[in-house]
């Protein structure tokens, strides 16, 4: 590892280790509480499976969900000139620092039986609020500005070279998009992806003030854990085992996939341009 000027000064490894040790220590010490002998027994209960089950799938869904508004979030963002866009870039990133009960008294109050949406879709017969549908908007409410916050970066670094050279050799905005922006966002649209899974698997607030706790339904790993904190303590230590496990597996498998953003890459720099 290198030091100094080549790399870094020599006290900035303390404080690293430190932050290190907060955040790896908690873990060990949440592994050194796991009745190991029974951890079997403890995760493969009908309530556990069921809460996993759910987890992973209203996830995925609202991480879709966020791919699929929040890429054009980013670019409206990253690449419009508008007069209001520090104001719409503020309250899309609020959920960042909003208290997660918050956000999901807002849904409550936008798709709940009497919600400012919620009032009409009740006339038409679709109810939100407290189902596996109020999940995956809970989730995608607290996910979507990490997806968006990471997109809208990767866009401003890469510029806007590429799309501009295409756009002079006759691409249309269409193509350009389909061609140029898109790939270029591969790497970012990966890794904001992951941080909306992790952080969507995660919830707990918004999903339990919006969605409720109905096992099968709404009751997902998070929920199942604080309620076994009371009911069985052990099952709530190894359930979250589990879910640091799934975690850590989904960001190590996604990251192994990311490649930098074209133009962006550090070592071109210090190699000037050829690879070590």
């Amino acid at each position: 590892m290198k030091t100094g000027a080549a790399g870094f000064p020599r006290w900035l490894l303390l404080p690293a280790l430190i932050g290190f040790a907060l955040v790896v220590v908690p873990l060990g010490a949440l592994a050194w509480g796991v009745e190991w002998g029974r951890f079997g027994a403890l995760v493969t209960t009908e309530a556990s499976r069921d809460a996993l089950w759910l987890s992973l799938r209203t996830a995925a869904g609202s991480t879709l969900l966020c791919v699929l508004l929040g890429v054009p979030m980013a670019v409206v963002l990253a690449r419009a000139r508008w007069r209001g866009l520090p104001v719409l870039r503020a309250l899309v990133l609020l959920p960042l620092v909003l208290p997660p009960v918050v956000g999901g008294i807002a849904l409550l109050y936008t798709f709940g039986r009497r919600g400012l949406l919620g009032n009409h879709l009740e006339a038409l017969g679709v109810q939100i609020a407290f189902s596996t549908t109020a999940v995956v908007l809970a989730q995608t409410f607290v996910a979507l500005p990490f997806l968006v916050l990471t997109l809208e970066g990767a866009l401003r670094t890469a510029g806007h070279r590429y799309e501009q050279i295409a756009a002079t050799l006759g691409a249309g905005p269409s193509t350009v998009w389909w061609r140029i922006t898109l790939p270029l966002m591969r790497p970012a649209l990966i890794s904001g992806a992951v941080l909306a899974f992790a952080r969507a698997l995660g919830e707990f607030g918004a999903t339990l003030t919006f969605a409720g706790s109905l096992q099968g339904r709404t009751r997902t790993l998070p929920l199942e854990i604080y309620l076994q904190r009371e009911a069985d303590p052990d099952a709530a230590v190894a359930l979250s085992v589990v879910l640091i496990i799934v975690a850590i597996l989904i960001v190590l498998l996604a990251y192994r996939r990311t490649s930098p953003i074209p133009g962006t890459q550090l070592g071109s720099a210090r190699t000037g341009g050829r690879a070590e």
